[in-house]
């Protein structure tokens, strides 16, 4: 599979238009925005071409393949329980695992922060147990008075 790149001149381009939230000569990242409008038109009716158009982009620079992979993607977000957001920014668990020397005050945090998740881990647990308990209590107290009639 070959991949189109963007020229310096494309880029730049691409930087101008309002939808675009990042560019690089590999990928582009659009905006929330962007995502919600190109939605709104494609349900119109639209073709993908049309509407990315409409917003300011040149169809020739995009290319074809780029164009059903935004129609694509869109589509798909637009059913996550999350929408449009970038789900990127709020993964504290993306990319590599950093090799980096922590500092004793970075490490106190970090085992600070573990130590609150477990207890918040440790109460759901109770709490469930809890709620087995009475589940099964109101169960077979249910049964004992069907039993005595």
């Amino acid at each position: 599979m070959v991949k189109k790149y963007f020229t310096p001149e494309q880029v730049e381009q691409l930087r101008q238009n309002k939808y675009v939230k990042n560019v690089s000569e590999k990928a582009i990242t659009y905006t929330e925005e962007f995502r919600e409008v190109f939605l709104l038109e494609y349900n119109t009716g639209k073709l993908p071409s049309q509407i990315l158009t409409e917003m300011g982009f040149d169809c020739k620079v995009l290319g074809r393949k780029r164009i059903q992979a935004i129609s694509e993607r869109v589509r798909k977000q637009s059913i996550r329980p999350e929408g449009f957001k970038d789900t990127r920014v709020d993964n504290p668990n993306m990319g590599r695992p950093s090799t980096r020397e922590l500092s004793q005050e970075e490490i106190i945090a970090k085992q600070k922060a573990e130590i609150e998740l477990l207890k918040a881990k440790v109460e759901f647990l109770l709490d469930l147990k809890r709620l087995e308990r009475e589940a099964m209590w109101a169960a077979s107290k249910s049964k004992k008075k069907k039993s005595s009639k």
